[in-house]
């Protein structure tokens, strides 16, 4: 899927992927602006990553799922799911938010292998540990029947991968590679998850640590 369109910006220090859903507090009277239009339009927005000044080219649309509250002050709660990757070609500021021409894109076409299939159960385990550790709620029923793609999305959306991570995992287009980096950082995110839990349940500063890092092999 690559075509060009028009989208209103909304750069944030955010990354959003594919399925995710975001939940968004608008108050800024140009964001007011940009998604009362996209209400009454049906239009989705694009979210796209600002690091310090720098404005990342790839980000991700956003569709409006529900307004959540709306305030006298015209400021609004709504509830986001992330669509579509996509390419910043140029950027026009003629509006009070920012508009860019973009380009769409998926992944390259890949044979859904064996070696794929055990990638992304081993990313839906890595998770439910972590969903686990953590005291996070989660249907899984709901992923046990997905796919390499959505699945590797999941895993590189998940709480705790530093988002200079995230933003690199959304702008490969290989459904592969994204899994085994996703998989890997995700891993490395449940043990140092782990090792901080123990060390606050058991308080017994350096000595401790030390045998937690030989325990988890990471010594």
């Amino acid at each position: 899927m690559y075509f060009e369109t028009i989208l209103p910006l909304f750069p944030l220090n955010v990354v959003l992927m594919p399925d995710m859903p975001l939940p968004l507090h608008i108050f800024e009277d140009r964001y007011k602006k940009m998604i009362g239009e996209c209400l009454e339009q049906n239009k989705e927005f694009g979210i796209v990553y600002i690091s310090g000044d720098e404005l990342r080219q790839v980000g991700c649309t956003a569709k409006i799922v529900k307004v959540l509250k709306r305030y006298e002050s015209g400021e609004m709660d709504i509830i986001t799911l992330g669509r579509n990757r996509f390419l910043i070609k140029e950027v026009y500021d003629g509006k009070p938010y920012f508009e860019a021409k973009v380009i769409h894109f998926d992944d390259v076409p890949e044979e859904e292998s064996g070696e794929l299939l055990i990638l992304a159960r081993e990313g839906i385990e890595s998770l439910k540990e972590l969903d686990r550790v953590i005291g996070i709620p989660r249907d899984y029923e709901e992923l046990k029947d997905l796919g390499a793609k959505p699945v590797s999305f999941l895993v590189s959306g998940s709480e705790g991968l530093p988002l200079e991570e995230r933003q690199e995992l959304l702008e490969m287009t290989s459904t592969r590679e994204r899994l085994k980096s996703g998989v890997k950082s995700l891993q490395k995110v449940l043990e140092a998850t782990k090792i901080n839990k123990e060390t606050h349940k058991t308080g017994k500063g350096y000595g401790n640590l030390r045998e937690i890092l030989e325990k988890y092999g990471l010594e």
